[in-house]
């Protein structure tokens, strides 16, 4: 094996040494002599039958080997099930377990799926912005169990925050899709915890057979193994327009959007999420949300509206933040809708999730408007439906796993308008960028290092 120099930014290197050092620490912790042999119940509290990988899966998490551990798998093979399952063996026995997300938006699709509380990594580990994650090291978790979901979301300085937190004797379940886009900040946790071989990684790759009647899922289980999705004319969740120009593709997502969607699915065009794969050209994020602000909410002698930082407000706007905010309790990529906007006070109401928040003008920067999002964006979240532009003008960002993850974010329904050249680039290029790391090697514990 050829070593290289290898040369780090501080943070990185103490957050990749320190995220190593813990999880070694949890794998060779001593393990409680077992209990007497408890029988893995075989069907989940939902009354759906557990697999033979997904029972697996749960006898694992208390055995030995699963100190930590990783449960991945692609959409429709029932990680879900599995955790809930593995909540219930936890809840029967009587240890305390947390769930949480890097996102609020995971973490409120984490709550909702298991029927149990889920918080943002952050709000676990009580951040404030003046003192800094109260829980840590010397105030840590007090927990037996802790399982984070979408940990491909995972970056290296979060995750090692995350681990200060949580004592050597707890156990970690990491769940999350391996094939989707890798965490937006430095790192690679989830692909090096699986790359190092020292935790115990079950990958449920059975598709249920409620799945396999969506062409969402079997059209994202196509891509993955990088095969040309199907079309076919009985077709009724997953649809492609076919458009090779960029001007002519952003005048139908507009029409899709505004009229066509709504009128044969019945869904409003709030539900409709556009995910672009690059900002910039006439079939990117911003372009797109200044037609579609156009045509879904357009100006009206009794909606206000004002512009800040180059972006033009107006009531009735749908908006994402951008940024964790604390005090205001909403998190990177919440969407809601303006409802006041209030010129003299200088403030603007926004509804999020039935709840409003109330934004000082100056705080302005912290919202775009998410009519259309890039797919980085939607890492974590679920929409009814998804609309892709997907051109050879993107060709920088048309990647198998930019591809597969913003499929996998439609519930209901997908829809790609674009050319198949471009889809064909996309499915054909796994080259998935190198992120430098050397967590897994250090998971190895090599002595070199």
């Amino acid at each position: 094996m050829r070593e290289e120099r290898a040369v780090y930014l501080t943070p990185f290197y103490y957050g990749e040494t320190g995220v190593a050092s813990k999880l070694r620490a949890i794998m060779d912790a001593p393990t409680p002599p077992p209990r007497s042999a408890e029988r893995v119940v075989s069907v989940s509290s939902t009354g759906m039958a557990l697999s033979e990988q997904q029972l697996q899966a749960v006898r694992a998490l208390l055995s030995p080997e699963g100190k930590v551990m990783v449960l991945t798998g692609g959409p429709g093979t029932g990680k879900t099930t599995t955790v809930r399952a593995m909540i219930e063996v936890c809840e029967k026995r009587g240890l305390r377990y947390a769930l949480a997300s890097p996102t609020g938006r995971a973490a409120k699709r984490l709550a909702e799926a298991t029927g149990r509380p889920a918080k943002t990594i952050h709000r676990l580990l009580e951040f404030s912005p003046q003192e800094g994650f109260k829980r840590n090291a010397e105030n840590p978790l007090p927990i037996d169990l802790l399982i984070v979901d979408e940990a491909s979301m995972l970056d290296l300085l979060l995750a090692n925050h995350l681990l200060k937190a949580i004592a050597p004797s707890t156990r970690l379940l990491l769940v999350g899709d391996v094939d989707q886009l890798p965490s937006v900040g430095a790192g690679d946790v989830l692909r090096d915890v699986i790359a190092s071989g020292r935790a115990e990684v079950i990958r449920l790759d059975v598709i249920f057979r409620q799945a396999q009647d969506s062409l969402i899922v079997t059209n994202a289980h196509r891509i993955n193994r990088g095969q040309f999705p199907e079309f076919p004319n009985s077709a009724r969740d997953f649809f492609m327009f076919t458009k090779d120009d960029p001007d002519e593709a952003a005048e139908l997502i507009v029409d899709l959007v505004s009229q066509r969607i709504p009128k044969k699915f019945g869904l409003r065009p709030s539900d409709i999420q556009v995910l672009a794969p690059m900002y910039r050209g006439a079939a990117g994020v911003m372009n797109l949300n200044l037609l579609l602000q156009a045509a879904l909410n357009p100006p009206a002698p009794n909606k206000p509206e004002r512009k800040a930082g180059g972006t033009l407000f107006r009531v009735g706007d749908r908006v994402m933040q951008t940024r964790n905010n604390y005090d205001k309790d909403v998190f990177n990529g919440d969407i809601g809708a303006i409802t006041t906007l209030d010129l003299e006070e200088q403030t603007m109401t926004v509804n999020v999730d039935g709840r409003p928040v109330i934004y000082d003008w100056i705080d302005a920067d912290e919202l775009v408007l998410a009519y259309a999002a890039s797919v980085h964006k939607a890492q974590g979240s679920e929409y009814p439906c998804v609309l892709l532009p997907l051109l050879t003008q993107h060709y920088l960002m048309l990647q198998r796993n930019l591809l597969y993850t913003a499929v996998t974010r439609a519930k209901k329904l997908a829809v790609i308008v674009g050319s198949r050249k471009a889809l064909a680039m996309a499915v054909k290029n796994n080259k998935v960028a190198q992120r430098y790391s050397a967590l897994d090697v250090r998971l190895r514990g090599s002595p070199s290092l």
